[in-house]
């Protein structure tokens, strides 16, 4: 399998990971107006696992170092396995709860509340349970990308014909979300295999710690940890997607029928998403050895910076805001660049 050595490499990495997550939702813009979130997402998870197992019988089966995809699989226990799945379930959880908070109480409230819960709670959940970065760079970075967060969230309360607040059932689900969302990379993290050396120690997984020992027996290499995160993705969608589908947060109900009523373009677009947002979660998770998970996932989340680039700059959705929100968006594309900077630079003085 393909094993990262370099850290230079490894920011590259989660930044293509931040490109991946902050333009995927593009592709729902793409399907059509009239294609619901609900029958979008059912491609769009199938996009999700068809990209994980192309990189698993690739970058995961390829070369000599390590375990190759299926081998891999055959000697895994249930413990890695169920915290993998697990992890899927969970992210899809949260995602579904993300669009219906948005739905419910806009951006101006969904985003800073979710996604800002979900940054500082993953990246302290993921550095405690592997302490490799400098807290204090990497939690003052943190800091400013949820204060980007909220200047987005600003930015967007801005526009004509947006909420300015869902009431309780839109700040519970936005909570909600966030919970979740911090969990889901842990989840799978814990389920990946490190180094076991000779003394017993372990060590993350680089070409040289490969040389002296070898990975840890019944733990998932990232590629096959990827795959069975897909596959709880995927298996949770037809209990959750379905319940949404026929108890929706807002709107009407769907047809399960109306999924099969769908054109090429339709089912295409959300495939195409779902393959995008898998290329980022697997780089990310190749990277995580080098960055460690606190880095990674922090990085990673930076894709509302992203997604904020595609509104403004391509679909321009501010320009009908008044002129004083070219202010907050310029202090919240600050505030990314150099939190994220700082999240760069707290691994190498952690190292």
């Amino acid at each position: 399998m393909f094993v990262l050595q370099s850290y230079p490499l490894a920011v590259v990495l989660c930044l293509i990971t931040m490109l991946c997550w902050g333009s995927w939702a593009n592709t729902q813009k793409l399907a059509g107006r009239t294609w619901r979130f609900e029958l979008y997402y059912w491609d769009y998870v199938l996009g999700v696992l068809l990209m994980s197992v192309a990189f698993a019988l690739t970058l995961g089966s390829w070369g000599s170092s390590g375990r190759a995809f299926l081998a891999d699989l055959a000697q895994a226990d249930p413990g890695s396995l169920v915290s993998a799945f697990l992890g899927g379930v969970v992210f899809n959880a949260a995602n579904i709860l993300l669009v219906a908070a948005i739905a419910i109480a806009g951006m101006s409230v969904a985003f800073p509340v979710g996604i800002g819960l979900a940054l500082v709670l993953g990246v302290l959940i993921n550095y405690v349970a592997e302490r490799a970065a400098d807290p204090v760079l990497l939690f003052l970075g943190v800091a400013l990308v949820t204060a980007a967060i909220v200047l987005d969230a600003l930015a967007y309360r801005t526009l004509p014909g947006q909420k300015a607040g869902g009431g309780t059932k839109g700040l519970v689900l936005s909570v909600a979300c966030g919970i979740l969302m911090s969990l889901f990379y842990f989840l799978v993290a814990r389920s990946m295999a490190k180094v076991e050396l000779a003394d017993g120690s372990v060590v993350p997984v680089t070409v040289e710690h490969l040389q002296q020992g070898a990975l840890q027996a019944g733990k998932l290499t990232c590629y096959t940890a990827n795959v069975v995160f897909a596959g709880g993705m995927l298996l949770s969608n037809f209990l959750l997607n379905t319940l949404i589908m026929l108890k929706p947060f807002e709107g009407e109900p769907i047809p399960l029928a109306r999924y099969f009523q769908g054109s090429f373009r339709d089912h295409l677009w959300g495939i195409v998403g779902g393959c995008i947002w898998a290329v980022g979660m697997t780089l990310n998770l190749v990277a995580l050895n080098v960055a460690s998970p606190a880095v990674s996932y922090g990085l990673g989340q930076g894709a509302t910076m992203v997604a904020a680039v595609w509104g403004v700059f391509i679909w321009r959705e501010f320009r009908e805001a008044p002129s004083k929100t070219a202010v907050l968006l310029w202090f919240m594309f600050a505030g990314y660049l150099v939190g994220l900077g700082l999240i760069v630079v707290a691994r190498t003085q952690g190292a």
